[in-house]
């Protein structure tokens, strides 16, 4: 396993080793003894989840309060641009983003961290997102903010417009939702 740290603290890309011949591939996605060794994180992940989605759909950036949950992701069809973005107030790196491609041929893993939003773009004709969440989803407690917020300055990899739910077309910036948290 290769861990690569990015500039928001605790945020990794994570490179499994991979076993590959004529008949395939093989690799383990997740090891808790290892993620730990090799992470320092102890994590005990309560949800799988799978998304599908086609080319140009735009999902997030997502996050949840009350219940925050740390995310582990990957890609098992096609490739996406993921991105997490530090809302952690008191970070050093608050409001700062790191977006990795993550696809079927990299087998690249992103370690979300609880206390950051998440999203991604599907830069392939669909894919096959799958992740583990440290936490139950909660509607009540999910919040969403502007993909597009120009305070953060994410620089997606678009086609012209992104596909977005309705939810996250009218998704407020940043300090707005982190505003309405507080209240």
């Amino acid at each position: 396993m290769k861990i690569t740290p990015t500039k928001i603290p605790d945020l990794l890309i994570i490179e499994p080793k991979v076993f590959g011949d004529a008949r395939g591939f093989f690799f383990e996605s997740f090891n808790e003894r290892a993620f730990h060794e090799h992470t320092g994180t102890q994590v005990r992940f309560k949800q799988d989840n799978h998304s599908r989605s086609a080319k140009g759909v735009l999902r997030g950036l997502h996050y949840q309060v009350r219940q925050p949950q740390g995310k582990l992701v990957r890609v098992v069809r096609g490739a996406i641009f993921d991105v997490a973005v530090d809302i952690r107030r008191s970070s050093p790196t608050f409001g700062s983003w790191i977006g990795v491609e993550l696809s079927e041929d990299n087998h690249r893993q992103l370690w979300v961290p609880e206390g950051l939003a998440h999203g991604f773009l599907v830069v392939s004709d669909s894919a096959d997102v799958l992740y583990k969440t440290t936490d139950y989803y909660a509607p009540q407690y999910e919040r969403s903010i502007a993909w597009n917020d120009p305070a953060i300055g994410i620089v997606w990899p678009t086609e012209g417009e992104p596909l977005l739910s309705a939810k996250d077309r009218d998704a407020p910036t940043m300090i707005e939702s982190l505003s309405e948290d507080a209240s």
